[in-house]
């Protein structure tokens, strides 16, 4: 048993070790993004489960497959930080990775708010900011 347990925990660490090397450490750039996206992920539910206010279904109910593409993105985001990390790595740099993270965590943080205004905890000056902002960021998006 105890020979068992020493193998999980040898694996594991392999593991995570080799995650952090890939991310480009384990700093607090990565924790951060990383509280954002488990924030983001449980407001998400939140809206959908509790509040029924879900703009990822079409009746606002927790959705599997929405569920399912939120944890897809979230995987997604973590693959562009290391890809981020590698370029840094190519070119001799350190500033494209947390560049990406900042990125990744602003847009984290607005669907926090957003799904903070589907419940109804945003305080109204803040959620007319944040809607003047996703649009003017929607805007320039349909521009280019």
């Amino acid at each position: 048993m105890h020979d068992k347990m020493i193998a999980v925990c040898s694996v594991t660490g392999i593991i995570g070790a080799a995650v952090a090397e890939a991310l480009g450490g384990w700093d607090d750039a990565i924790i951060v993004l990383l509280v954002f996206m488990a924030i983001d992920f449980i407001t998400g539910l939140l809206c959908a489960l509790v509040f029924g206010k879900s703009d990822k279904s079409p009746n606002g109910a927790l959705s599997s497959a929405a569920c399912w593409r939120g944890l897809v993105k979230k995987v997604g985001t973590l693959l562009l930080v290391v890809a981020a990390h590698y370029a840094d790595v190519l070119l001799d740099t350190d500033y494209i990775r947390n560049a990406v993270i900042i990125a990744f965590c602003a847009s984290e943080l607005i669907s926090i708010c957003e799904n903070a205004a589907l419940m109804d905890i945003l305080p109204p000056g803040v959620q007319n900011v944040l809607e003047k902002v996703i649009d003017l960021l929607k805007n320039k998006s349909d521009k280019k």
